[in-house]
């Protein structure tokens, strides 16, 4: 029985993933769009794809990884989100860098560019944070409220960043692949809820 579960959870997350990004694939709007453009709009698609499994796997949701496994995937798909940030942000910059300056500047026309750049400089502070933490000397409540706080920042930025361009990605399917990362993340945020409140009882 518990086989069976690790398989259908690790199923239903890879057709999670991979429906709204074959759709994206399929999408006549590419069709007058160059290399580069496209290149840089599947680093948002991807990273959008990661902030479902991140949250499922920093909660220990993930059926069949060890805690110590889940932890250590989390990290360095950590650093592939950032690496897909920067991927997402330069090829646009190739494309029209004076709509990029724009963004960055929170003087763009269009209406999700301003929650794109928070998320961006909140994936940013993430790994910035993770990567001081030790030097810091942040204890394990000050670690997970920080890195939850930013988090849900990256999270309600990208999914709002996500649902208001007509892009490639099917309208319906984004909608159902937002709502599943805003699921696992609000799972997230309250099992940190339940831990904070273990810690004050002991």
């Amino acid at each position: 029985m518990p086989t069976i579960r690790v398989v259908l959870v690790w199923t239903a997350l890879a057709v999670a993933i991979l429906v709204p990004v074959v759709i994206a694939a399929r999408s006549p709007l590419l069709a007058w769009r160059d290399g580069v453009y496209i290149t840089a709009g599947f680093a948002g698609i991807l990273g959008l794809a990661l902030l479902l499994v991140q949250p499922l796997l920093a909660g220990g949701h993930l059926p069949g990884l060890a805690p110590r496994r889940a932890r250590l995937a989390h990290r360095w798909l950590g650093v592939v989100l950032v690496a897909l940030v920067v991927a997402h942000v330069a090829g646009l910059w190739i494309t029209s860098a004076p709509d990029v300056i724009d963004a960055l500047l929170f003087q763009s026309p269009t209406s999700f560019s301003p929650f794109g750049v928070v998320a961006m400089w909140a994936v940013f502070a993430t790994a910035l944070l993770a990567a001081v933490r030790q030097r810091l000397r942040l204890s394990p409540a000050a670690w997970r409220i920080g890195h939850t706080a930013l988090a849900l920042v990256i999270v309600v930025g990208t999914i709002v960043h996500a649902l208001l361009i007509e892009g490639a990605m099917g309208t319906v399917s984004k909608a159902a692949f937002c709502l599943l990362v805003a699921a696992a993340t609000a799972r997230l945020a309250f099992d940190l809820a339940v831990w904070m409140r273990a810690r004050r009882r002991a």
